[in-house]
Order: structure tokens, then C-alpha cells, then sequence
């Protein structure tokens, strides 16, 4: 199979790309914006793994980011059997002090970009007959399926949380996006899975080192390499949502009705942790 991984050249993206190569012995189409690391992340798996890599540099923020990827896939035979829509970015910031340019990124990357990159390689999948021995696969017990698209939504789905109203927002959308493909498209035999973590152990949130580490042994946040195992097992048995953790899991109708003072609260007193 072959495996397609956005934002792969590190953090969340480098886990799936590692963890699809070594547990699930997927070829890899790796894509990101930043080209040094990733040629570096595609040699040292393709050595490490004994799998093909390709890394392909890409802005995927553009508004023909999409449809130019997948027209490169076309042109040269790469036919995606797993989409991994994990590219994304974060920041922190009152909406009125935050540039345009950073808005418009954010909600092309998140929202337009993963609507386009799924409708272009979900009809792919659609059409794709699977060979008989491909039929016979199974993968996590599950019966192969045509294809598998896995989008990366988050918690703050159900926050309306002040310093994060756009990331959030979007968040919302790559959920109820995600979940009402899966009616789509299972009948037809692609699998569409939408992962909805808490915090998770990476610089893209900016919290400075010692609250990570303290975030991790209080449970409150968690290892990437523990959320990828998890979301491919998901993804593979054609799961169509996921929520990491009980305690997160429980708490998801209370951030619905959080107090407002509350959240007044973390207006001020939030922005002080982060870099």
C-alpha cells in the first residue's frame, strides 16, 4: 500500500509516517513545507524500514495546493491507498490582533485544503477495484478496503475558547466533515476516520518544556507516538471517530457548557504559558 502523509517531516506526521512504514510496511508519499527535513525523514525510513519513500515538497495553505498534489500523483503513477490529513498549525492570539495572512492560512490549511485533498482522493479510491489477493487482506482483522482517509481534528472542536477561535472553529469543521463522509463513503468501501485528541506532546501548541513534561506525567497530554498507534488501529477497522482517553472522552459534553467565567478566567491568565 501506499500512504500519503501530510506534515510528515515531523512531530505528528513524522509518527504516521514511521509507524505506517514499520507496522504496517506501507510505501510513503510524504509531503511538507518544510523540503530539508523531509528529504532527510524519507531517507532515514526508507534505509531504517526497507520501504519506498518519496518526499515531495509542497505549501499546502495554497488554494491550489490540492488539486496540484494530486495531479503530481496522477502524472506519476502514484496511486494513494491511505491519506493521512495531518498537516496544521496553531497559534494562540485575540482575533482582532491577528494578521489576515495568518487567518486565511489557517482556514485554507485546515478546512479547504483537507475538503479538497479528500474529495480528489476519496473518488480515487471509489473507483479502484481491488485484486484478489488485495481482497483477501486483512489488516487490524479487518477486511482490506479500498482505500482509508484519516483527518486530524481536535477536543477544542467543542471549546469556544477566547485566544483559539479560529483554530477551534476549523476543528469543528474537519469533524462533522469527517463523520458525515463516513456515511458516504463506507458503502462504497472506503474507510474515512476523524481523530479528536486532547493535548498532545509536540512543539505546535508552544508550551514551554518543563509544562509539557509536566502536562505528559499528569496524563493530560500524550505522547504522539501513542495517538498515531491508536488512530491507525481506528483507521484500519473503519472506526469513524476517536477520542484518546476517558477522562477526555467524559469530558467533551462538559466543554459544550463551560461557564463563562471560566473561560474568562483562561482569557487571562492562558496566554502567559505560552511562548
Amino acid at each position: 500500500m501506499l500512504a500519503l502523509v501530510t506534515g510528515a517531516s515531523s512531530g505528528i506526521g513524522l509518527q504516521y509516517a514511521t509507524q505506517l512504514a514499520r507496522d504496517y510496511h506501507c510505501d510513503l508519499l510524504l509531503v511538507s513545507n518544510q523540503e530539508k527535513e523531509l528529504e532527510q525523514v524519507a531517507q532515514d525510513l526508507a534505509v531504517q524500514y526497507g520501504v519506498k519513500t518519496v518526499a515531495r515538497f509542497a505549501d499546502l495553505s495554497l488554494n491550489d495546493a490540492a488539486e496540484n498534489l494530486h495531479a503530481w500523483c496522477k502524472e506519476n503513477g502514484y496511486l494513494v491507498d491511505v491519506l493521512i490529513n495531518n498537516a496544521g498549525v496553531f497559534f494562540f492570539n485575540p482575533y482582532c490582533d491577528t494578521s489576515m495572512k495568518r487567518i486565511e492560512l489557517m482556514l485554507q490549511l485546515h478546512m479547504i485544503t483537507v475538503a479538497k485533498m479528500t474529495r480528489l482522493f476519496a473518488a480515487d479510491m471509489i473507483q479502484r477495484e481491488l485484486t484478489e489477493e488485495e481482497a483477501r487482506t486483512r489488516i487490524c482483522g479487518h477486511k482490506r478496503m479500498r482505500g482509508y482517509i484519516l483527518n486530524m481534528s481536535s477536543m477544542s472542536a467543542w471549546m469556544a475558547m477566547p485566544g483559539i477561535q479560529t483554530y477551534n472553529a476549523t476543528k469543528a469543521f474537519i469533524y462533522n466533515f469527517s463523520k458525515s463522509l463516513w456515511y458516504e463513503l463506507k458503502p462504497k468501501n472506503v474507510g474515512i476516520t476523524v481523530m479528536a485528541p486532547g493535548a498532545v506532546d509536540t512543539g505546535l501548541f508552544g508550551l514551554a518544556p518543563n509544562l509539557r513534561k509536566l502536562a505528559v506525567a499528569l496524563t493530560v497530554s500524550i505522547p504522539p507516538e501513542k495517538l498515531v498507534k491508536r488512530a491507525l488501529k481506528k483507521l484500519f477497522r473503519n472506526k469513524k471517530a476517536d477520542t484518546p482517553g476517558v477522562i477526555n472522552w467524559l469530558s467533551t459534553p462538559f466543554l459544550k457548557h463551560t461557564p463563562d467565567w471560566v473561560l474568562f478566567f483562561a482569557q487571562k491568565h492562558l496566554a502567559q504559558f505560552m511562548h
